[in-house]
Parts: structure tokens; C-alpha cells; sequence
């Protein structure tokens, strides 16, 4: 099979969004393209913000046909398996360090039904998560220290990415980069081997969300990553 040109998933995340006019906001972001909706949830304690809850994915969920990718950085993230996954989230991805039963808690995310994510916080090492990667979807490498949206593109992120390819295998297991995207570094994630960008501000802040995108896959695309 010859090889071609990989897609790259963009997951704008709300956080950025305009709050006043929600729906109408993830109804351009889907109409522009958009491959998933990503939710950011913050509880004030695992970092030092505070967004939203599963209310607010039950209420998106009958608005759009996206999947609705949930980010939870939360303390004590087995407590809010559940309610994630009966308000409609369709990912659920939690931190390694918010948690001492890692296993348990991502087989708690599967046996609700959903798809399984793990992140990782900018200082914590890939080996971290290695004795858990055959129970993964997604990978989460987080390329700024979470809490705040805007803040400038950690480049020690990529090494993580490399790591993760090497480590792949068999697994089907996809990479994520959250953190800082934008036109300027997304062919650098997408060379390394990161497969969905996190992208908040660089889609929500241009009033043209449609070609806010495809600058970002066009961008991509010079990285010149293959596929077989």
C-alpha cells in the first residue's frame, strides 16, 4: 500500500470559546471542520483554576455531533468518572499524577463506556505511564503547565512525543499535544509524531474559524509525516 500524507485531528477546546454565545460557538467550530470538542475541566485543587463540570457536556452534548473529548484536571479523578460518562463525554482522559491506582482508574473510564486517556504534566517523565500504555486511546503530553490557557509552547514536549512513537508498537494508542498550538510550531508536533493538537485560542480567537483550521493543517502538512 502506498504510503500518504496522515491527517491531523484538531480538537479546538472550549476554554477559549466566547461562554455568552456557546452553542453558536461550537456550531461554527463544527461547521469549520473541526474533528472533536475538547473540554478542559478544572476543579481549583489538581490545578490552580476552576471551569466547569459535566453539566456543562450535557448540555453540549445534544448540540453537536463532535465528540466531546474531556480533559479532566481534577484531584481524586475516580470520583468523576460516572457523571462524565452519563452527561455524553465520549473521551475521558486523566493526569497520572492525580492519582495512586492508575490502572484501576482507566479501566474504571473504559467499563463506563468511554475512550481512555492519560496525560502527562510537562515535568513528569514517559516512564510514568509505560505499564499502562496497552490499556490507552490517547496520550495526552501537555506542552505548557496546565491551569491557564495562553501560555507560550514548552519544546522539551516533543521529546515526549518522539518517546511515545518509539514506544507505540502494536498499540493503537493515538497522541495528543496540548498547550500553546498554533500555526507557528504545529508542523513540529506533527514531525514528531503527534497526531490530535489541543487548539484553543489559535481556532476560537480568529473570527474565520474555517481557515483558522486549515491554516493549521496546511501547516502540518509541511511536516511531511507519512502513513502506510
Amino acid at each position: 500500500m502506498k504510503s500518504k500524507l496522515a491527517s491531523l485531528l484538531i480538537a479546538p477546546s472550549i476554554l477559549s470559546a466566547d461562554f455568552s454565545c456557546l452553542a453558536k460557538e461550537v456550531a461554527e467550530v463544527e461547521e469549520a471542520g473541526a474533528d472533536w470538542l475538547h473540554l478542559d475541566v478544572m476543579d481549583g485543587h489538581f490545578v490552580p483554576n476552576l471551569t466547569f463540570g459535566a453539566g456543562l457536556v450535557s448540555t453540549l452534548r445534544p448540540l453537536t455531533q463532535l465528540p466531546l473529548d474531556c480533559h479532566l484536571m481534577v484531584s481524586r479523578p475516580e470520583q468523576w468518572i460516572s457523571a462524565f460518562a452519563e452527561a455524553g463525554a465520549d473521551r475521558i482522559t486523566v493526569h497520572a499524577e492525580a492519582t495512586v491506582h492508575l490502572d484501576r482508574l482507566l479501566h474504571q473510564i473504559r467499563d463506563a463506556g468511554c475512550k481512555v486517556g492519560v496525560s502527562l504534566n510537562p515535568a513528569t517523565p514517559v516512564s510514568a505511564i509505560e505499564e499502562v500504555l496497552d490499556s490507552v486511546d490517547l496520550v495526552l503530553v501537555m506542552s505548557v503547565n496546565p491551569g491557564f490557557g495562553g501560555q507560550k509552547f514548552i519544546e522539551g514536549a516533543l521529546s515526549k512525543v518522539e518517546q511515545l512513537v518509539r514506544l507505540k508498537g502494536r498499540r493503537k494508542y493515538l497522541i495528543q499535544i496540548d498547550g500553546g498550538i498554533q500555526v507557528s510550531n504545529v508542523a513540529k508536533c506533527r514531525a514528531a509524531g503527534v497526531d490530535c493538537v489541543v487548539a484553543g485560542t489559535a481556532v476560537f480567537a480568529q473570527k474565520d474559524r474555517k481557515k483558522a483550521l486549515q491554516e493549521l493543517r496546511t501547516a502540518a502538512q509541511s511536516s511531511g509525516r507519512m502513513i502506510k
